[in-house]
């Protein structure tokens, strides 16, 4: 462990597991390194493994690390195709020759080395490669490291390691994501399914920006990056078994500025899928499944509403407890009540007791009302006050609250055609790349 900061060491020593080891051991150290998940994808793998092998050269050491995983109890099909997959990755790992790209494979999958069925999933994939990647980084360089997240169903844009390079690494940041877009499939009924979902994303994050949430950031997995400092900082990746995307990026978020990478993209696979229980893949399979009205947005009045709540209380001032929720009642009853649930006065109370100086009760702002209670409190209004709206009616709302002057024209109250859904999401593509 030479030269790896103290802060990394204790993490290394503590908090991972010495039962999954790389393949092949390494001698070279890393600036950029890429942690892929790997599950029953071995002909998407391929694919991958190919976008990877075509992005520009940089002159940055990168290294990928594929963790092939399985719980114990899979089935055959799941294990066999694993086998495949690692098969494949031995052959590629012995055909490297000088490159700025390495590859190399994590055995997570067969016998005494799959993953134990309570904890096994995405989020306990990602952490072993996570972990594993924190003594591969040549910590000899004062520049800052690029510790990568992506997923084996997807494809890179040619860019990939270079805007990581020039964005996150000479920027020196802690914290980011890349671009994403989800293919559009020709198949109409996918193509619908994955514009609706991918409306959905966008318009939550724009109602957060409008709102000016620090949490109005992407939680998309297959885009996450952090320094190696960042990620110890935060306690490292969590063990979930899906949504382990969300509360990363959060627990970025209460620490760090998370910075968007706009011009290099990551493409997810618009696929339906059985592998996490909610996400890309199950909002494919339940729209084309039919099982409920998918062209459904959160009301634009919860949005205002947090708007007004994130400008008073978010303020540097220091409002006392009771002035805050004498303010919130005024905002709207129904905020005062999910404040009163969640026990906001008592909390506070202790916060304000409890704190010595202005800046530990403005840093408590952002972990008290955090990114899941944000979430929380717009399912709570449109549980109790301001139903979902129909999804382009609410889309044409929010762009009138971002000034947008050109929004398409259609029948109000009618889901338009597939060319207009695709207006709607491109319009929303732009408008979220412009936010800074």
């Amino acid at each position: 462990m030479h030269n790896i900061p103290p802060d990394i060491k204790n993490y290394i020593k503590k908090r991972t597991s010495l039962k999954w080891k790389l393949f092949p051991q390494l001698n070279k150290k890393y600036e950029i390194i890429v942690v892929v998940p790997v599950l029953a994808e071995y002909e998407n793998l391929k694919v991958l493994v190919e976008s990877l092998e075509l992005c520009d050269k940089v002159n940055t050491s990168c290294l990928v690390i594929f963790v092939v995983n399985n719980v114990e109890n899979a089935s055959i099909a799941v294990k066999e195709n694993n086998d495949a997959s690692y098969k494949y990755l031995l052959e590629k790992i012995t055909q490297q020759n000088e490159n700025f790209l390495d590859f190399a494979v994590v055995d997570a999958y067969s016998r005494n080395l799959a993953l134990d069925v309570k904890n096994g999933g995405v989020g306990l994939a990602r952490k072993i490669g996570m972990d594993l990647a924190l003594g591969c980084f040549d910590y000899n360089t004062p520049l800052r490291k690029a510790l990568v997240c992506l997923d084996a169903d997807c494809t890179v844009s040619s860019n990939y390691f270079d805007r990581i390079k020039t964005q996150f690494i000479n920027n020196n940041f802690d914290a980011a994501y890349l671009n994403y877009n989800h293919p559009l499939p020709e198949d109409e009924e996918k193509l619908k399914a994955i514009i609706c979902y991918e409306i959905f994303l966008r318009f939550y994050l724009l109602g957060l920006s409008f709102a000016g949430s620090r949490f109005a950031i992407q939680t998309i997995g297959s885009t996450m990056i952090c320094s190696p400092e960042a990620y110890v900082k935060v306690g490292g990746m969590n063990k979930r078994k899906a949504a382990e995307d969300f509360y990363f990026m959060e627990a970025l978020a209460k620490n760090y500025d998370v910075h968007m990478i706009k011009d290099a993209f990551v493409y997810p696979s618009s696929r339906g899928s059985w592998r996490v229980p909610f996400g890309t893949g199950q909002r494919v399979n339940r729209f084309l499944e039919k099982k409920q009205n998918e062209y459904l947005l959160y009301s634009i009045k919860s949005f205002k509403i947090l708007k007004e709540w994130n400008t008073i209380y978010l303020n540097k001032g220091s409002y006392s407890p009771e002035e805050l929720m004498r303010k919130a009642e005024l905002i709207d009853k129904h905020l005062f009540d999910f404040l009163s649930a969640n026990n906001f006065l008592e909390d506070w109370r202790k916060i304000f007791k409890n704190s010595k100086h202005q800046d530990q009760i403005d840093r408590q702002k952002t972990f008290w009302f955090d990114g899941f209670r944000t979430l929380k409190l717009i399912h709570y209004l449109k549980d109790t006050a301001y139903p979902q709206q129909q999804m382009f009616d609410a889309v044409d709302e929010l762009l009138k609250l971002f000034n947008f002057a050109s929004i398409p024209s259609r029948e109000s109250n009618n889901i338009p055609g597939i060319e207009t859904q695709k207006r709607y999401l491109s319009i929303l593509r732009n408008l979220t790349n412009s936010l800074t």
